[in-house]
């Protein structure tokens, strides 16, 4: 690894994190990272489905977060869009002992509840993020609240509002970020499936928490080593003056950097 000094130069930090982002954007990426469980399907709707629960439970231990999504699948009978359009609503009490960490049965059953009524009325769960935003964003901030208080308006247990992230909040938004990181994103090398079509990747946000923001700062890329939103900008603007098209492709390198190579 090279030293990281203050006096680096950005080309020289570009090159490095190109390099580095390169490294892990490779499809060995996927048998160990939570992304693998959507990769279980070629369906839209099963992709988006399993995606966003993969994303949802992605803390702690990856070992364990893709444990527990497959537990979960199996639990759907591992065709989770066939379960959330046909399910009647007694067989979701069959569902109640699922439970990773804080989230239990009883945030499971509402998230399948809203799953069946979005997908009654739509077809793909981008909308649920693209429907409140324009091309003219600058990121994805107004599709992430939208998708926020769409995805609370029925009637829901308040416990669940702590598994649905918003930048009203000052959140970081890191799981919903890489959800979408998954479904907006696409290259040649097929970690990320690049499904929809309404949201750039220009304007995604990188997904941060405690390993990528303390990368960030030793390299220089963010004064505060902080978990929120307006740190994920800040971020994401230096990360888009490398590359303004697909600024989020460095969250390989920084992922890479703090959870593999703990890099401090």
């Amino acid at each position: 690894m090279i030293p990281i000094t203050d006096a680096m130069k950005f080309l020289e930090l570009k090159r490095y994190l190109d390099a580095k982002a390169a490294q892990y954007d490779h499809p060995d990426f996927i048998a160990g990272d939570p992304v693998s469980i959507p990769h279980r399907f070629s369906q839209l709707q099963d992709i988006e489905i399993a995606g966003l629960f993969a994303a949802t439970l992605a803390w702690g231990n990856r070992t364990t977060i893709i444990n527990k999504c497959l537990e979960l699948l199996a639990m759907m009978d591992n065709a989770p869009y066939d379960y959330i359009r046909h399910h009647q609503p007694r067989e979701r009490l069959q569902l109640m002992p699922f439970c990773h960490r804080t989230f239990n049965g009883l945030d499971l059953l509402y998230f399948i509840e809203y799953l069946q009524h979005y997908y009654t009325n739509v077809t793909s769960l981008e909308f649920a993020f693209s429907g409140h935003m324009s091309p003219e964003d600058e990121t994805v901030e107004k599709g992430l609240i939208g998708f926020h208080k769409m995805f609370f308006a029925l009637e829901h247990p308040e416990r669940t509002r702590k598994h649905v992230s918003t930048p009203e909040k000052n959140s970081a938004c890191k799981r919903l970020n890489m959800y979408l990181r998954w479904m907006v994103r696409k290259d040649k090398n097929g970690v990320d499936f690049g499904l929809w079509q309404h949201i750039s990747p220009a304007q995604l946000v990188c997904p941060l928490d405690v390993h990528v923001a303390r990368v960030a700062t030793r390299l220089g890329l963010i004064s505060e080593n902080k978990s929120n939103w307006k740190t994920a900008l800040a971020l994401t603007e230096r990360l888009r003056e490398m590359d303004p098209e697909d600024p989020v492709k460095y969250d390989f390198a920084l992922f890479g950097l703090g959870v593999v190579e703990k890099y401090v």
